[in-house]
């Protein structure tokens, strides 16, 4: 009777462990956000909006297109992930450009 509900448990936990196992095959959408370079520090950097709205965007590495721009320039952000004015930037900063 033991062996019985030991293979029991261990198929139940080998099916509980195959439904994890999935690939995300999801494509993180590509986001642009425009506005004035505040700040810019060794980590992260700083941009108000058209309606005076802050975002603090960190980074690991320094993002493409980040050493071409300066304070006061008007910059457009592109990135993956979720912007928040409250939270902290979770994304990936694929690029900073000057805007258009």
């Amino acid at each position: 009777m033991k062996r019985i509900f030991v293979c029991l448990l261990a198929a139940a936990l080998l099916l509980a462990c195959a439904g994890c196992g999935g690939k995300k095959t999801e494509t993180a959408e590509e986001k642009t956000l425009t506005g004035t370079l505040d700040e810019v520090k060794d980590f992260m950097f700083v941009v108000t909006d058209k309606d005076g709205v802050s975002y603090a965007l960190n980074f690991e590495k320094k993002p493409e297109g980040l050493a071409d721009v300066s304070v006061g320039d008007s910059v457009t952000v592109t990135y993956t992930g979720e912007l928040s004015e409250i939270d902290p930037f979770t994304g990936t900063i694929l690029r900073v450009e000057p805007a258009k």
